[in-house]
């Protein structure tokens, strides 16, 4: 860990005077710009603006214009909601499904009898294939020539 450099006093003490001119200058710069806006005092913030009041007919017709608003949006959105009839299935369609469905289970309960009439097969594990570059890599290195 590398030790902390004695700081020289005279060094400090210089850098310390340049910061206070700069902050001299920001200051004057605020002073210059709060004049400019017309603020008399430093500490004191701008006035917040008077509250703005509304009468009681204002708020009424507001409110009335508001609901009127609802209302053509969700005559609107009523018309685009209205479901449509439920499609209803021809007896030719559902005949068709029915002998489709009945044709797969009897595929299914012949596969079932055909496994359990066939004797259960012993698993072995499967051996995990050998790494050819782990030969490649142990070679012995070439020969190298003598020199004269």
């Amino acid at each position: 860990m590398p030790r902390p450099r004695k700081q020289d006093p005279e060094l400090l003490q210089a850098a310390l005077i340049g910061l206070q001119r700069t902050l001299e200058g920001v200051e004057q710069h605020i002073a210059d710009l709060r004049r400019r806006l017309g603020a008399h005092s430093d500490s004191q913030p701008a006035s917040a603006p008077a509250k703005r009041t509304m009468s009681a007919a204002a708020r009424k017709r507001i409110a009335l214009a508001q609901k009127k608003r609802w209302a053509a949006f969700k005559a609107k959105s009523k018309k685009a909601a209205e479901p449509q009839p439920k499609r209803e299935m021809s007896a030719e369609g559902r005949a068709r499904i029915v002998a489709a469905t009945k044709k797969r289970w009897a595929a299914f309960r012949k596969a079932q009898k055909a496994a359990a009439k066939q004797p259960a097969r012993k698993q072995t594990a499967k051996k995990a294939p050998r790494a050819k570059a782990a030969v490649a890599a142990v070679a012995p290195p070439p020969p190298v020539a003598a020199a004269e």
